[in-house]
């Protein structure tokens, strides 16, 4: 069960060390300006290799878990379903069902565990595999492993390395179980967060916020939902940025300096180097090529919400 590219990983080392029986993922969604329909990562995944593929819109329907149990499964995998997982379906194989997840449980218990860890400025993340039960990531740990978050790590660059670890991860998990060689280790309630899902208006960059907290919030909410601000009432997407230390008097939001490589803006606490960024209706493109066709001017101000624009 998986829904993203994260699950891929997971997908394909469980084809390869196992018998599959079938795959359920998240029902097509419609996306683009034509509302095409697409399909997930993973159905893409089951249908090149010629696997049976389901996608029931809830696992609390009767038929659905009538279906999972004729299939006779010894393990049931989960890596970033999306999709609550009730006490009949968790009942159903005998080894249970494991969920693969992208944090050091029981810190990030969640949706969007990546972010979170990098929100939170944590030294380091890593993937839990665990025997889910009815709570939220709250089941048995079986096996953990860290790896360390880098400075300019961003969620888009940080998952695919979780992605390729948690397969590794689940592989041992399943053998060792298999054996008889793993005992569930329950969660510590010490240390426990959690890691709940986005909203687009979650990206917008409050500059009362410190130098590092923007830094870590625009490295966090990529790819989704990116973070932005609004100069003279137009959004501006905000890729990347670099903390700069020092106090300054000036009004958080306040663009500070422009210069070849960029502009700086006065946060709560210091001030940032927009590097990366873009307008409504262009392209991804450096501070530098903006401001070739864009002019700004020291002292202007950049704000949350357009209403706030001056």
């Amino acid at each position: 069960m998986g829904t993203p590219a994260f699950a891929v990983p997971t997908l394909a080392a469980v084809a390869e060390a196992h018998e599959l029986v079938g795959v359920l993922t998240r029902p097509d969604k419609a996306r683009g300006r034509g509302r095409k329909k697409s399909f997930s990562e993973v159905k893409e995944w089951a249908l090149a290799a010629g696997a049976p593929v389901q996608q029931p819109a809830t696992l609390r329907d009767p038929e659905v878990q009538q279906c999972l149990a004729a299939c006779e499964p010894e393990v049931v995998v989960v890596a970033a379903y999306g999709l609550i997982l009730p006490p009949a379906v968790l009942q159903v194989p005998s080894y249970g069902c494991i969920n693969v997840h992208a944090s050091l449980l029981p810190r990030h218990r969640g949706a969007a565990p990546v972010a979170w860890a990098i929100l939170a400025g944590d030294a380091e993340t890593g993937v839990t595999t665990m025997q889910m039960d009815e709570g939220l990531d709250t089941g048995p740990m079986l096996l953990r492993r860290a790896v360390p978050l880098l400075p300019d790590d961003t969620t888009a660059s940080v998952t695919p390395r979780l992605a390729e670890l948690g397969a590794e991860l689940l592989v041992e998990t399943l053998a060792r179980l298999q054996a008889g060689d793993l005992t569930p280790e329950p969660q510590p309630a010490e240390g426990a967060t959690l890691a709940p899902s986005f909203r687009k208006q979650d990206g917008a960059l409050d500059w009362l916020a410190s130098a590092v907290d923007i830094d870590r919030r625009v490295r966090a909410l990529q790819p989704w939902p990116g973070t932005f601000a609004f100069r003279g009432g137009r959004r501006l997407a905000i890729w990347r940025v670099r903390p700069v230390a020092g106090d300054t008097n000036a009004a958080p939001g306040t663009i500070l300096a422009v210069h070849d490589a960029g502009f700086r803006v006065a946060c709560g606490a210091g001030a940032v180097e927009v590097l990366e960024l873009q307008r409504a209706g262009g392209t991804r493109q450096t501070a530098a090529e903006f401001l070739r066709g864009h002019l700004l001017v020291e002292g202007e101000r950049l704000h949350p919400d357009p209403d706030l624009d001056s």
